[in-house]
């Protein structure tokens, strides 16, 4: 193997990682807007968790963050807005990573 092809591969497992720790980031942030519409609700860690895996299941459907962002305007009706829960979907990839950081 020549330099080109270590490098290549080596990038290749790079990026790779790099989107493993992105999509456990993503799986967590969806856990983290579930306990925090819940909350808002008033509801129990049961209803919380089963939400949770709703939002796991919704965004795995889809590319992007539009179908969380719907899946949680439904769950909570008028209780808030469409700015509030994309606010609170990047306040929560924020504290994901963060999380994830301090574990590694």
């Amino acid at each position: 193997m020549n330099t080109f092809e270590e490098r290549e591969t080596a990038f290749e497992a790079k990026f790779a990682a790099d989107e493993q720790k992105l999509f456990v980031a993503r799986m967590r942030r969806n856990r983290f807007m579930a306990v925090w519409a819940s909350a808002k609700k008033g509801e129990t860690v049961e209803q919380a968790r089963e939400f949770g895996r709703e939002l796991i299941k919704k965004d795995l459907q889809e590319v992007g963050d539009e179908d969380v962002v719907q899946a949680v305007l439904t769950y909570l009706g008028d209780l808030t807005t469409e700015e509030v829960v994309r606010r609170k979907l990047v306040e929560m990839m924020g504290e994901a990573k963060f999380q994830m950081v301090q574990e590694s």
